[in-house]
């Protein structure tokens, strides 16, 4: 049994509010799996290499493998869960899948969460701009194009008004 006292921890998470007790040296990426089981967020290489558990913090991408989820107290974190469900894919979601942009699926949710920050930040105008922003995500086995054409086609249907950015951006629990 550990010594250690428990903190407490409120966060917005995927727009519902959490309220815990915690270990004060628990990783965001333990807490949203093995406490909230948001199982989406995987965990891959633990150092923050890999890019698989790459969520949204406050509208930023965040590797949950490097932060403790005490760090999170106050702060508004989307998972992978938050974009869309099997039923109701959101468009970056229907692009990775019309693009062949996954096959084992380790890394899309990573990867699915950094497009969303992309494509509501950066203009995303060349394939060279895309695969760069990526850069930080590691898959194993598309060889990337698919990612990069379904982010690509995301890009266009934003610039050209057929999606809103709303329409890619994390949704809370009871709207999906």
């Amino acid at each position: 049994m550990s010594d250690i006292e428990k903190v407490s921890l409120w966060a917005i998470v995927n727009g519902k509010v959490h309220e815990d007790l915690i270990d004060p040296r628990l990783l965001l990426s333990d807490y949203l799996r093995n406490h909230l089981g948001l199982t989406g967020t995987h965990v891959g290489c633990e150092h923050g290499v890999c890019g698989a558990c790459t969520i949204l913090v406050d509208g930023a991408s965040t590797r949950s493998c490097l932060m403790l989820a005490i760090q999170a107290n106050g702060l508004e974190i989307n998972t992978v869960e938050s974009l869309g469900s099997p039923e109701h894919l959101n468009p970056l979601q229907k692009a990775f899948n019309e693009h062949h942009g996954l096959q084992c699926g380790f890394c899309t949710p990573g990867m699915l969460m950094t497009a969303t920050e992309m494509l509501q930040k950066y203009p995303l105008k060349t394939d060279e701009e895309i695969r760069g922003l990526l850069s930080g995500n590691l898959c194993r086995c598309t060889g990337y194009q698919g990612i990069v054409d379904a982010v690509r086609e995301c890009a266009r249907m934003r610039d050209s008004g057929a999606i809103t950015i709303k329409d890619i951006s994390p949704r809370a629990e009871d709207s999906l």
